[in-house]
């Protein structure tokens, strides 16, 4: 059994999934396996895969069911004590794993961590916003506005996500910030604050990009864990003021988009969670 299993999900990037492997290839830290999820890929993904041959372990195929069901699906193909994903339109520098694992000797106790990442959009390097510099430790708080914890950078130990569950496949966009957040509510996060990751964005088949309003899957993972009952009382006021916050702003979006009903219902969202929870108290 190897230490690492490499999870790739992947949908129609058959160049891009070609390069994400060869970077897992290329890493000095050997003792990791390789899984390519195939979303239902209709391009020449299966034949670019092709030349690597057994430095894959596994190659899955399934239906087109979105990066969550891919992500899973890989998960439950292994059985790795540590995990990796690395999305196809990124790469790995050589010495990502190696740090990480590293990382993970000295610090037992850790059950996950990630590394910086080199921004690219459309093709120019990019230097990340102030509100994008990742902290390490207790992120939560900072987690709730915006995602601050990248797929392709992250190491998880496998029984973590034992513990607190796997991608949301309920949520066809912002299923790792839902992941994120379940995490960082209870573990810290720990920030390797090394360059190992390449992070490509500004193309038109990021999930960003193909949906519209994307807080409203962010509105959907809040409200799951304030029901959840994993929070502090700190934590969940501050899911609560976030929630509040996002609401606002995308309700007042509706309305604006002449759409009344579904602006009116995030509006009154918080209010009604708010009454809920009180109401449960009493009792």
């Amino acid at each position: 059994m190897a230490a690492v299993s490499v999870i790739i999900p992947t949908f129609n990037r058959a160049l891009k999934v070609a390069r994400a492997v060869a970077s897992v290839l290329y890493q000095r830290y050997t003792d990791y396996e390789i899984v390519v999820v195939d979303d239902g890929s209709d391009d020449n993904t299966l034949r670019s895969l092709k030349q690597f041959g057994k430095k894959i372990k596994k190659i899955v195929h399934s239906e087109n069911r979105g990066v969550s069901a891919a992500r899973n699906t890989g998960i439950q193909n292994t059985d790795s004590p540590f995990i990796a994903f690395l999305d196809s339109d990124d790469y790995w520098l050589p010495g990502k794993l190696e740090m990480q694992m590293d990382f993970f000797s000295r610090e037992p106790e850790a059950v996950i961590c990630q590394t910086e990442e080199i921004w690219i959009r459309n093709g120019r390097f990019a230097n990340p916003a102030k509100k994008h510099q990742k902290p390490s430790g207790d992120l939560f708080n900072s987690s709730l506005k915006l995602c601050l914890i990248s797929p392709s950078a992250v190491m998880i130990k496998r029984v973590l996500l034992e513990k607190i569950g796997l991608f949301d496949e309920s949520l066809p966009a912002c299923e790792d910030y839902d992941l994120w957040l379940r995490i960082s509510c209870g573990y810290p996060v720990h920030l390797i604050k090394e360059w190992h990751v390449v992070k490509e964005g500004g193309h038109s088949d990021q999930l960003s990009s193909q949906y519209k309003g994307m807080d409203r899957f962010r509105i959907k993972a809040i409200v799951k864990l304030l029901k959840s009952g994993a929070l502090n009382l700190e934590q969940s006021d501050a899911a609560m003021a976030e929630l509040s916050r996002k609401c606002t702003i995308y309700g007042k979006g509706c309305l604006k988009r002449k759409k009344m009903e579904e602006g009116r219902y995030y509006l009154a969202l918080p209010d009604f969670l708010d009454r809920e929870a009180r109401t449960n108290l009493i009792k």
